[in-house]
């Protein structure tokens, strides 16, 4: 069994201080952040940038200044979101495309969310594969339902993504998949034979779905994005905190943790 690569998704575009107080806002937080989670044993970082007052956005400028001081601290790979918020245009949600990261995330499908709509039409979510390939950004292909991954095969069939091929399972997203052990093995079940996978269990999914991809060679993705609960009542007090629970539960059950560079290797990102 490879290594686990563990992602760490810092802040998210719908929490607030108001939800938990130890949410990273700004690029120096969210740059501390992710060295505390470098430390406590992650190899990715999953970005969202927000502005002074605490508002999502996909100012490039700002996650140019996030991608900088982060790699000042560590060697973590950053990877960019380009989910943004869901009232977003897509020029708006491409913007941290441009500064080359190592990885975006690329949502390939539309989805509900909570009391909206996460729009991804199958002309932006070619958009979006484009504007990756011309920057030489590696896509994290971003699944809340299972239909998504054949819209994900339709762009490597069209030359749009190649292999290594990575997905990361959304789920228990109010509207979309549930965050259940069944619905992780039909998923698991629909990939394409090489592919890479990691799971993000949103809110009480979260440590029960980690320790399945654990157990079946899976990645994890933790952090305040997809929950602000260290466990029922109790807010978490960092992102790192998750990450050490996850390095905890697999030396316990004896997977050894990917360092950023054997993560590269793996995602076939350039060292």
């Amino acid at each position: 069994m490879e290594k686990l690569i563990i992602t760490c998704a810092l802040t998210g575009a719908e929490v607030t201080r108001e939800h938990n107080p130890n949410l990273p806002i700004t690029p120096d937080e969210i740059a501390a952040s992710a060295y505390e989670c470098w430390k406590a044993g992650a190899a990715i970082v999953h970005v969202h940038a927000r502005n002074a007052d605490g508002s999502p956005t996909q100012d490039k400028e700002i996650y140019r200044q996030i991608i900088e001081k982060t790699r000042e601290l560590c060697d973590v790979i950053v990877q960019v979101s380009t989910g943004g918020a869901v009232w977003m245009t897509p020029e708006e949600r491409l913007q941290p495309v441009t500064l080359k990261p190592e990885m975006a995330t690329l949502t390939v499908g539309t989805v509900n969310f909570g009391d909206d709509v996460f729009m991804n039409t199958p002309q932006n979510i070619e958009l979006f594969a484009q504007a990756m390939q011309e920057h030489g950004v590696r896509p994290e292909f971003e699944v809340f339902e299972v239909g998504m991954i054949t819209n994900a095969m339709k762009l490597v069939k069209k030359g749009l993504a190649t292999a290594p091929l990575h997905f990361d399972f959304v789920m228990g997203v109010p509207g979309a998949i549930a965050g259940t052990p069944e619905n992780l093995m039909h998923l698991i079940k629909q990939l394409p034979e090489g592919a890479s996978w990691s799971v993000a269990g949103v809110g009480r999914s979260q440590l029960p779905l980690s320790t399945m991809a654990i157990l079946l060679g899976g990645h994890v993705r933790v952090g305040f994005e997809d929950n602000i609960y260290y466990k029922k009542g109790v807010l978490a007090d960092s992102n790192a905190q998750f990450v050490e629970r996850v390095v905890r539960l697999a030396n316990e059950l004896g997977r050894e943790v990917a360092t950023p560079d054997e993560a590269r290797k793996m995602l076939g990102l350039p060292l």
